[in-house]
């Protein structure tokens, strides 16, 4: 039995059942489960100590591509629309194999946890040179972040009048063979799993729709739930209509791509039955506001989702069109936007807090992770507020958007501490980097 009491923090925000924050409370954790809160709490095992600090559930990412790490700031793609942006980056990710996908992985989910992650999904759906989803899988296990990869693909290539080259393009049986193979060998679905495998065809315009409706069937007889892009941009809708008749909300429905499995990246456009459709199926959305910006994509309709019911959790997105990794970063600005779009009081602190913590739980079907209660599973980022970031904040967790810090003080997953004063326990971080650094100019080169 391992023990560890987590004392005296500034503010503990449970996000429970009535979004209770206990001051100067203490959390005991024991064998990877947090069995109390409360004052007073004692334990034979570790303590450590929160004064000056916050005490959130860990931060959740539901959309990220992982191995863009590697390609960060690119010339050719910073000016660049999606579409633009992509035909830029395509040929450089067609030269990438799997050390390139392990180590950008590692680097990626590194930088995520020490942005206060606990819980992050991956949509890998470009598999050149040998690459296969257990690259990033391993990634994530050393690390020992909780991780949702997905299995994604592309099978409509130019030639075929889709946006991919034809180089990166898979045979769609050999695509749903893989995803049979990959959620046997790792898919786990039971409470506390460390790893839950998703199937993800990469978007309406790089995927058939025969695939997208295979694709649905199989994750709903492995019982896995279900992630691609739609309605991110302009240009998304644009195609959706010329090459399908219809608008992505409809094509999702049609091919049975709603549900409470479901979660779709973006949906900056989408229209007010769109809306209504996603919350009376219980469909989830992946809110990207930095990469949306970064793209000139727009300002997804967060406000309105919200208010009709619909489950709206935030993403990273790839570290290529963000070009940063960090999650309480994506909660400040979808807060913001928001603001700029709806007015000053259309996005409280905690209601963007909660999206970042409760809202990834939720649309990732996790209701063991996502709150502080007693029987929910360890996950919990640390911050400490008594620093330059935020000194003189009236109110701590506020500071934690408005303010600051950028980065956790600790960070727990399944109880085990992944981020110490600091610094990732788990991974010798410098050699990392110069990896990364070293396959970057390779790339470039």
């Amino acid at each position: 039995m391992s023990e560890t009491l987590i004392r005296r923090a500034e503010v503990l925000v449970t996000m429970d059942g009535a979004r209770r924050e206990l001051r100067g409370a203490d959390l005991l954790i024991r064998d990877g489960v947090i069995v109390a809160l409360g004052e007073g709490l004692e334990t034979t095992g570790e303590t450590v100590e929160a004064r000056g600090c916050v005490v959130t559930p860990g931060l959740v990412n539901t959309h990220h591509h992982l191995y863009q790490t590697l390609t960060r700031a690119v010339p050719g793609g910073q000016d660049a629309l999606l579409f633009g942006w992509l035909k830029t980056l395509y040929p450089i990710w067609s030269r990438m194999g799997p050390e390139e996908m392990r180590v950008s992985a590692q680097i990626g989910l590194a930088e995520l946890a020490l942005t206060g992650c606990t819980l992050s999904s991956d949509h890998l759906y470009l598999y050149p040179n040998g690459v296969r989803l257990e690259d990033t899988i391993e990634a994530a296990a050393e690390l020992g972040l909780r991780f949702h990869p997905t299995r994604g693909a592309m099978s409509i290539g130019e030639s075929a009048g889709g946006l991919p080259p034809d180089s990166l393009v898979e045979r769609e049986a050999a695509i749903l063979d893989d995803c049979i193979r990959v959620i046997d060998a790792f898919h786990d679905p039971n409470e506390g799993s460390m790893c839950r495998v998703g199937v993800a065809p990469c978007s309406p315009f790089s995927v058939s729709r025969e695939l997208m409706r295979d694709a649905a069937l199989l994750a709903r007889d492995k019982g896995v739930m279900l992630h691609t892009h739609l309605a991110e941009n302009d240009e998304d809708i644009a195609y959706s209509l010329a090459q399908f008749g219809c608008r992505p909300g409809q094509y999702a429905e049609d091919l049975g791509w709603t549900g409470a499995d479901v979660w779709h990246a973006h949906c900056v456009k989408l229209d007010c039955s769109e809306i209504e459709l996603f919350a009376r199926s219980l469909t989830g959305v992946a809110h990207c506001p930095c990469s949306n910006c970064r793209l000139g994509s727009g300002i997804a309709p967060v406000r309105q989702m919200r208010d009709a019911g619909v489950r709206v959790a935030l993403g990273v997105d790839g570290s290529a069109s963000n070009d940063a990794g960090s999650l309480i970063a994506e909660s400040r600005m979808a807060m913001l936007l928001q603001r700029v779009q709806n007015g000053a009081d259309a996005m409280a602190v905690r209601e963007a807090l909660e999206i970042a913590t409760l809202g990834g739980a939720q649309v990732l079907g996790r209701p063991d992770c996502g709150t502080l209660e007693p029987g929910k599973r360890a996950d919990i980022a640390i911050w400490d507020v008594s620093g330059l970031e935020a000194a003189g904040a009236w109110d701590p967790v506020a500071a934690l958007l408005l303010c600051g810090p950028p980065k956790v003080k600790h960070l727990f997953v399944e109880g085990r501490q992944i981020v110490r004063d600091g610094q990732i326990t788990t991974l010798d971080l410098p050699r990392l980097i110069e990896a990364q650094t070293r396959l970057a100019r390779q790339l470039a080169g």
